[in-house]
């Protein structure tokens, strides 16, 4: 089986655990704070403040941007359901933004026609390892005077016109969990380069604490382990190696599939690094098989696939229980019915590229 997924866990990143356990000190200490200089350095960022998960990252830059229940924050509802729930966290209502049907992301001009006078952020999520337009997000944030948020949870050294995402707006999450293109295990990290903002994010990652047992704020235990920022560090220097290899297996997929009738290629914007952290293909009406026939098909040809996302957020049981339409944004209702993810990772090799190519020909041609 070609997994969809695979976690790089080498010697190094062994070593590094074992040298943490050795050392006594396990839980939040030296080795995270090695781990937040040198994440926010690679990504040309002030501060990185790392926490448990990605979900804690997002949730913890809408508090320290004091987002509330009066608030309405626009995001995509073509995303994991992390990002709009971390609205939801606050007491404030997420309001969702249709996507551009190229590249998946939200859409600037569908953002455009939700602001309101109860609108105090955006929520941009780079989907798939692709950035969004931050050109255009970065002026409707500015004109509007509201907070931008980026969610980089999939986007690790993805660049918008040579600069890296989660530096661009107010303030930024990225996830470390295992599928991801680096791993601490679980693992997030806010990162911003507002003194305030990382002040904020501290203290409310670590029970609102100052200084020992002086608490200021109504804070959480959210800290990273050093065992787990031991990892993060090793990755971290493996990164650009593992996008690099990300770009190149996407490449060679491209190539085949685009000569493959009613299979439609993942659109890469000109103005990005795109790191694939997903490789996905549209499965178009004349295909001979449904996209989940087609899932189905592959997995017998031992080839893992995935559908990110089969429900759009607003679709979800929860969502229809706080009131939400489900006739909006139908450009995300029409990719969850199309999207297929195929490998990518570092671990496929060229072998595996053209067994993907020439199965997925094989079944186009029945």
């Amino acid at each position: 089986m070609i997994p969809i997924a695979k976690p790089l866990i080498g010697d190094e990143e062994i070593k590094a655990v074992i040298e943490v356990l050795k050392s006594g000190m396990l839980a939040h200490g030296k080795e995270v704070g090695a781990f937040e200089k040198e994440f926010a350095e690679y990504l040309g960022a002030k501060y990185g403040i790392a926490v448990v998960n990605g979900t804690a990252a997002l949730d913890v830059a809408l508090k320290a941007l004091k987002i509330g229940s009066s608030d309405e924050v626009i995001t995509t509802p073509f995303t994991f359901i992390a990002s709009a729930n971390a609205v939801l966290f606050q007491g404030a209502k997420p309001v969702f933004a249709d996507i551009d049907p190229k590249t998946f992301n939200l859409d600037p001009n569908e953002v455009l026609e939700k602001i309101t006078n109860k609108t105090k952020a955006i929520i941009v999520v780079h989907l798939y390892g692709q950035p969004a337009d931050m050109e255009a997000f970065k002026e409707i944030a500015e004109d509007h005077r509201l907070y931008l948020i980026e969610d980089c949870a999939q986007a690790h050294g993805a660049e918008f016109k040579g600069q890296k995402v989660g530096t661009f707006g107010d303030i930024a999450a990225f996830s470390f969990y295992p599928t991801k293109n680096m791993t601490t295990g679980e693992g997030g990290m806010v990162v911003t380069n507002d003194d305030e903002l990382a002040k904020r994010a501290d203290l409310i990652r670590n029970h609102g604490q100052a200084e020992k047992y002086l608490h200021v704020e109504l804070g959480y235990n959210l800290r990273m382990t050093n065992i787990a920022a031991a990892i993060g560090r090793v990755q971290l220097k493996k990164l650009d190696e593992w996008n690099e290899k990300r770009r190149k297996n996407a490449k060679l997929l491209s190539e085949g599939i685009s000569k493959i009738d009613s299979l439609t290629p993942p659109y890469v914007d000109s103005r990005v690094k795109h790191v694939f952290h997903q490789y996905v293909i549209r499965v178009e009406d004349e295909f001979p098989l449904s996209r989940d026939e087609l899932m189905a098909k592959l997995r017998e040809k031992g080839i893992g696939t995935a559908i990110h996302y089969p429900i759009p957020v607003h679709h979800q049981p929860l969502y229809q229980r706080l009131g939400y339409p489900k006739d909006i944004c139908p450009n995300a209702i029409e990719a969850s019915k199309r999207v297929l993810s195929l490998p990518v990772h570092p671990a496929v090799n060229n072998e595996d590229i053209e067994y993907i190519i020439k199965t997925l020909k094989e079944i186009s041609e029945q």
